[in-house]
């Protein structure tokens, strides 16, 4: 019985200690973390030139298409990277406390194009005022990191 007891003084004094140390980690970890964060990880969301390929059909009154245009337009689009983060926290229920930040527009700019090759329902080439179709697009005029989830 003295034999046992030794063994199960021993297995908890290791546990406690187990126990010790990983949270003696998780402190260390988690305040080196917040201390690299703002250094290592840069946010880098940038408002960047693309090309869209834009199709548009126009239809009767019946549901018949009458012609279809289309054009490659230059466009702007957001990109990037945002720096988020998990930590633990024994503050909220998951045991964590999460900060997640995306890459979003700021505002968004109307923008006429001219969509500038029109095939009829044949897929014949057309001309003249057929030849061409206006449409406005909307596109991000600038953009940042925003918290997800929020509606700016």
């Amino acid at each position: 019985a003295f034999f046992l007891l030794i063994i199960m003084q021993s297995r908890v004094t290791m546990w406690i200690s187990w126990i010790s140390f990983m949270s003696l980690y998780v402190a260390v970890t988690s305040s080196e973390v917040s201390k690299l964060a703002p250094n290592k990880f840069v946010s880098s969301c940038e408002t960047l030139p693309a090309t869209l390929h834009l199709v548009k059909e126009e239809y009767d009154e019946l549901g018949q298409l009458e012609r279809s245009c289309e054009a490659d337009i230059a466009v702007n689009k957001c990109e990037g990277v945002c720096t988020s983060q998990v930590q633990p926290s024994v503050n909220t229920p998951s045991g964590f406390l999460k900060e997640c930040f995306c890459c979003r527009e700021t505002h968004m700019r109307e923008r006429k194009v001219v969509l500038s090759k029109c095939f009829d329902p044949d897929g014949a080439t057309l001309g003249g005022d057929k030849g061409t179709l206006a449409v406005t697009i909307n596109e991000p005029a600038a953009c940042k990191c925003y918290h997800c989830g929020d509606d700016h």
